[in-house]
Order: C-alpha cells, then structure tokens, then sequence
C-alpha cells in the first residue's frame, strides 16, 4: 500500500501544514505550477517526489520535472499534466491520448478547482487536488490524500487549509 499527498497550485508557497501532510505520505505528487523550486526542494527532503510543470513555471522548473509525467504506482496507471480538463472536457494536448490509451489516474491542476471524478467513457478516473498556495482566486486552500493498494484507489481524503 502507498499513501499518497496530491498537490498543486503552489505558486512558491510552502508552509508547515503542508509539510506536516508531506511527512505523513509514503509519495507526494505534485500537478504544476510549483513556482519557486524551494517547494519541490522541501518536498524531496521529506518524501519521494513526482511532479511535473505548470504553465507558470520557469526554464530551471522545465528542466527538472516533465510537462506530462506517466508512471505505474503498484498496478495503478497514473498521468500527471498540469493542463489537462476534466471527463468530457479534456485539453486538446492530452485527449487523442487518453481515449486512445486511458491511465486509470488521469491527475492535473491548473483550475485551482478542487474536483474528483470517473469518466464513465474510458473508465478512468480524474483528480484535481484544487490549490493549495496563496496566489489564485480560491477561497480555501486544498490538497488530496490517498492510498493505492494493488489495483485499487482508496480512502480518499479532501484536506483543506485556511488562505
């Protein structure tokens, strides 16, 4: 089993909190927009690290994380992109892609909109942890914490943090 922390959104803010749920995570992943590399460089000396950029994201961020990170977690399939829509509504970048070949975890930021959903054409399933830096239009702060076990996705958490 693999206790995960999904975040986003962290526009070069990083504080206790969030640290705090990082130590409590077997993985943390990370959907873009990251800001500052001080965020990734606190995260990697806690836990493992998988991230990839935002669009805000400068050429030093690009040149340590991918635009699109695909990877098996146990027997699970995930896709991380920052820009990626949601079920019925994916980006153009990533949409011949996941109907052709669907990860079983589509994840993505960039919304700052907290929202977990399957798509029922592909069988996958979609996070978007919402925000968890300052910097946006949010009101609340939030971030997602799960386990995978084999196959399955379990015990998702929503965790939110006041602005």
């Amino acid at each position: 089993m693999t206790k995960i922390l999904l975040l986003s959104d962290t526009h070069s803010y990083i504080d206790d909190r969030i640290l705090e749920y990082a130590s409590g995570a077997d993985e943390v992943w990370h959907a873009g927009d990251i800001g500052d590399l001080k965020v990734t460089d606190q995260l990697k000396a806690l836990k493992p690290l998988r991230a990839v950029y935002g669009n805000i994201d400068d050429a030093e961020a690009r040149a340590e994380f991918p635009e699109h990170n695909r990877f098996m977690c146990e027997g699970v399939d995930v896709w991380i992109t920052h820009i990626g829509g949601y079920p019925g509504r994916y980006n153009q970048r990533v949409r011949e892609e996941i109907y052709r070949n669907p990860p079983k975890l589509f994840i993505c930021g960039h919304s700052h909109i907290l929202k977990v959903m399957p798509d029922k054409k592909t069988g996958l399933l979609h996070m978007n942890p919402g925000a968890i830096g300052k910097h946006g239009f949010h009101k609340v702060r939030t971030m997602l914490r799960f386990e995978i076990d084999g196959e399955k996705i379990s015990n998702l958490e929503v965790i939110e943090l006041k602005r």
